[in-house]
């Protein structure tokens, strides 16, 4: 399944850069007649309905042609990532800087596996967090507000903006 979703991620790299567009994540998901292909675009300043219309028709129509979604028949659902949009890739950390974010580690760094911060700089793979101490662990004490702590960008599992208002 690896390959097609190399082969779809591709496909949907190329028709995001042709628009204007920034791939943000994609993942195909469910089984049978319920198979979703979820595509999240983003765009400096926010996408608009039309940019995910327009996504969903060039992307959908070359999806379909080169039969890149193996298997039975699909829905193709295109969104913006949402404010608590998703961070993967080193290029997220560094565009996010200075957003506050949560994140949770594969292995513990300080004994902590998840954390809340302001994301204070990324750097040769690694990020900096300014904790906010609202996280406590059942574990260990809760982390001092204004703490800094230092993570490596391969040990984060899972990262997300927090939004603020």
């Amino acid at each position: 399944m690896v390959a097609g979703l190399d082969k779809i991620r591709e496909i949907a790299e190329r028709v995001a850069q042709s628009s204007g567009l920034e791939l943000v994540d994609l993942e195909l998901c469910g089984g049978g007649k319920a198979r979703m292909l979820r595509v999240f675009i983003d765009k400096p300043g926010g996408v608009t309905h039309e940019d995910c219309a327009t996504f969903s028709r060039e992307a959908g129509t070359i999806l379909d042609v080169e039969d890149a979604v193996p298997g039975a028949s699909y829905l193709l659902e295109v969104s913006s990532p949402g404010l608590d949009r998703k961070l993967s890739k080193a290029e997220d950390f560094r565009r996010f800087t200075g957003s506050l974010v949560k994140l949770m580690t594969r292995d513990p760094v300080n004994g902590n596996r998840h954390f809340e911060g302001r994301l204070k700089a990324f750097q040769d793979g690694r990020l900096s967090l300014e904790l906010t101490g609202r996280k406590k662990s059942k574990k260990h004490e809760a982390v001092e507000p204004g703490a800094e702590v230092e993570i490596e960008l391969a040990n984060v599992e899972k990262a997300n903006l927090v939004p603020e208002f």
